[in-house]
């Protein structure tokens, strides 16, 4: 499957590219022509530093933020998220006037879950969700749900690549989007043309990787 794989480059710099691989995937919660592999931006420091900065900038400067909750696998990411937002001078109500950056539990439902540790990283903060992919909003969805009930403030939504422009009228920023690969599509699972004409799924997949069927 590998051997299929194509490289997107990002149009803000040439350090980051997007690989995908064609074929019929499934997601928690659609069907999909291409396995989007993030991999490398998630975990060379060189390239996650880079989706870090030209993220920070999406951004804009924002009042304040507390806490970076990191999904999928994003905590590289997140860690130079927090840096460059404490380089731009980005507020923090944090008594130490430094960022959280932490990563939640998924209950077997899938539901967002904070141990009694990591509550005062929630409760009351500013945070920031960074996200691996999104295909539906689906995800953010339940994740924004998760936050507000441990009590956080979401300030902002990132995902390194996503097809969604917003979810709950929150902007959903991303480094790629659907345009940039091209011929993307995502499908509702009752939809999708490839199981109408027989053809097996390939993989489940999600924002940690795929596993192959």
């Amino acid at each position: 499957m590998e051997q299929r794989l194509v490289k997107f480059f990002s149009k803000e710099s040439n350090m980051l590219a997007l690989h995908a691989i064609p074929g019929h995937f499934a997601t928690s919660n659609s069907h999909i022509n291409f396995y989007i592999d993030v991999t490398g931006m998630k975990s060379r420091i060189q390239e996650a530093r880079e989706a870090a900065k030209i993220m920070s900038h999406k951004f804009g400067h924002l009042s304040y933020v507390d806490t970076i909750v990191c999904m999928d696998g994003t905590e590289v990411i997140g860690a130079f998220l927090a840096e460059a937002f404490e380089e731009s001078h980005i507020a923090s109500t944090n008594m130490h006037k430094t960022i959280y950056v932490v990563s939640p539990e998924q209950s077997r439902d899938n539901q967002m879950i904070f141990r009694d540790n990591t509550k005062n990283m929630i409760a009351g903060k500013h945070v920031i969700m960074l996200l691996a992919t999104t295909t539906t909003g689906e995800t953010i969805r339940r994740s924004l749900e998760g936050i507000q009930y441990y009590g956080g403030i979401v300030e902002g939504i990132g995902s390194i690549f996503s097809t969604v422009d917003s979810v709950d009228n929150i902007k959903v920023l991303n480094l790629f989007n659907e345009n940039d690969v091209v011929g993307y599509q995502a499908f509702q699972k009752a939809d999708c043309p490839f199981c109408k004409k027989g053809i097996k799924i390939e993989a489940v997949v999600n924002g940690f990787g795929y596993s192959k069927l």
